[in-house]
């Protein structure tokens, strides 16, 4: 009798660190899943992703309903690493998952991804705001119904004419192209850091 009795309370114990204990950072890379896509600018979302598991030991292989997932921590703070398995369009759905999976809402979703409205290698934080013309982060926004989430848009450049626009996120990445992007993910993931330890506002303002 003594027993169940300690067991009941172990459990009402655990059960509300459970219950109060503040969800994980969910950091989710867009992408195309696939090797045929693994070079294009349309995963630089993916790139980052793999240099932050690499740089803090998070190893992303978990496969799950509509994405890959690693968890670890970053300067001592609970993260979820996040590769959809869907197509750039269909990212709402990865995302949707993610934050139902882990109970966490928007403050704690952090979406990187390529933008072709800032020059090759440019880094920018904002806490929200429109998709501009991105595929993915149109799918996000119209599947949880709001803007407001914090993203890292890493530049790609653009092409000469808009009617080139999905060939060029579509194309492989040049040598040249890879060394300045790999060069920006070093910032983006001193700006992730900051973004966990003091908020988006104090990292807009050191970074942007």
């Amino acid at each position: 009798m003594v027993g169940i009795f300690k067991r009941t309370i172990l459990t009402r114990v655990f059960g509300e660190r459970e219950k109060n204990k503040k969800p994980p950072q969910l950091i989710v890379g867009l992408g195309n899943p696939g090797q045929q896509y693994s070079g294009t600018r349309h995963n630089v979302g993916f790139w980052c992703i793999e240099r932050i598991s690499t740089s803090h030991s998070i190893d992303v292989s978990s496969r799950r309903k509509h994405a890959i997932i690693g968890e670890g921590q970053i300067s001592g703070f609970d993260v979820v690493l996040v590769k959809p398995r869907t197509f750039v369009n269909r990212s709402g759905d990865a995302v949707r998952y993610v934050l139902d999976r882990f109970r966490a809402s928007t403050d704690q979703l952090i979406v990187i991804y390529d933008d072709m409205n800032l020059p090759l290698g440019k880094v920018r934080i904002r806490p929200d705001g429109s998709a501009g013309g991105h595929n993915g982060m149109k799918s996000i926004i119209q599947t949880l119904g709001t803007d407001q989430f914090t993203r890292f848009r890493v530049g790609i450049g653009s092409p000469h004419s808009a009617a080139e626009n999905i060939e060029y996120v579509l194309g492989t990445i040049t040598d040249q192209e890879a060394v300045v992007i790999n060069g920006s993910i070093d910032l983006l993931m001193q700006g992730i850091e900051m973004v966990l330890a003091d908020g988006v506002t104090e990292a807009m303002n050191k970074l942007n």
